[in-house]
């Protein structure tokens, strides 16, 4: 770790052979919190690059619970985090609609971090308990269409860095690492990041690992599609700045997509889009959304209007409803 460290003060880069063996070396407890601490500061102040990010989260899936499913085509919805908006639990909420469309999802998860309800969150407050039984996530795939993978489960390696992630007063390493280590490996991701720093990264990640995936991120700082202005999608096929009116929806309004102050307030909204009556502008955030994640599946093939008619569809016959409910009558 210390010729680690002097590579860096050196402002050179690490291999990804290199944060592999960091990251397992941390789950064996082979190096002093100051020097984990020093590691995540120095990366963090110069910048992570796509190996050191690959590297680690090699090193989490290598150190964690993988789950093979047997399915060969599925998506995982999700977001960065940390974009401070407190948004309701849009990602998982597109989730259930995908899979009400009839495609196949792995929601990876966990508690919320800066918001009021993670995805982990919203699904627990259905009664739903999280399992790592792999026999029961795959029956929940065949039947449901779906499985949630609460990360706590699966990324053994975090705990290890729990404590000093706290006590450091600005993101790491381990924040960018959280939509790229769902233990199933997915080969289809939508991604909303907070920035566009995050999308270029995750775009040059995602070339490497050869998968399908849309990464989304809205001009006024929300990682998803917020309309509330402008957003950018970057896929294997384009990369496109779009208008809420070029999808045919009205701009949204900030506070229209805030979670509430409770998990309660929160579970409220996310029951009311799938149970098709929520405000106008939370059912079109999340169709938007939803829409991103199917024609990622479809491999660009369907046109996005079509793809929105697809997760409308969902949604007004009661698809995604039921979709949910046998989901937690199978996990609770």
């Amino acid at each position: 770790m210390k010729e680690t460290l002097a590579k860096l003060l050196n402002h050179e880069e690490l291999s990804r052979e290199e944060m592999k063996k960091i990251l397992v070396g941390i789950t064996h407890s082979e190096f002093p919190n100051e020097q984990i601490t020093a590691l995540l500061t120095a990366l963090q102040m110069r910048g992570v690059t796509v190996d050191e990010l690959l590297g680690f989260r090699d090193g989490i899936l290598e150190t964690g619970v993988p789950v093979p499913l047997d399915c060969d085509r599925y998506i995982d919805v999700v977001g960065t985090g940390g974009d401070r908006k407190n948004t309701f639990n849009i990602s998982t909420t597109s989730c259930f609609v995908i899979a009400g469309a009839g495609y196949k999802v792995a929601k990876h998860g966990n508690y919320a971090a800066t918001s009021t309800s993670g995805a982990s969150n919203v699904i627990a407050q259905h009664g739903v308990k999280f399992t790592d039984n792999l026999d029961q996530l795959n029956r929940c795939m065949a039947e449901a269409g779906i499985v949630y993978l609460h990360a706590q489960l699966f990324a053994k390696a975090m705990k290890f860095v729990g404590p000093i992630r706290k006590a450091l007063p600005f993101p790491t390493i381990f924040n960018l690492l959280g939509p790229l280590v769902n233990p199933s490996q997915p080969s289809c991701q939508l991604l909303g990041v907070a920035n566009l720093d995050q999308m270029r990264l995750y775009h040059q990640v995602y070339q490497r690992l050869g998968i399908d995936y849309g990464i989304v991120n809205s001009i006024d700082g929300y990682d998803e599609i917020s309309l509330t202005g402008d957003f950018k999608v970057t896929t294997n096929a384009y990369e496109r700045i779009f208008s809420p009116a070029d999808l045919g929806f009205a701009c949204a309004k900030p506070e229209e997509l805030v979670a509430g102050a409770t998990e309660a307030e929160a579970k409220e909204i996310f029951d009311a889009v799938l149970e098709n009556r929520a405000l106008p502008a939370q059912k079109n955030i999340v169709l938007a959304n939803a829409a991103f994640g199917i024609q990622v599946l479809e491999r660009g093939s369907k046109p996005i209007e079509e793809c929105i008619d697809i997760a409308r569809e969902s949604i007004d016959s009661g698809a995604a409803l039921r979709t949910f409910q046998k989901f937690v009558r199978l996990n609770s």
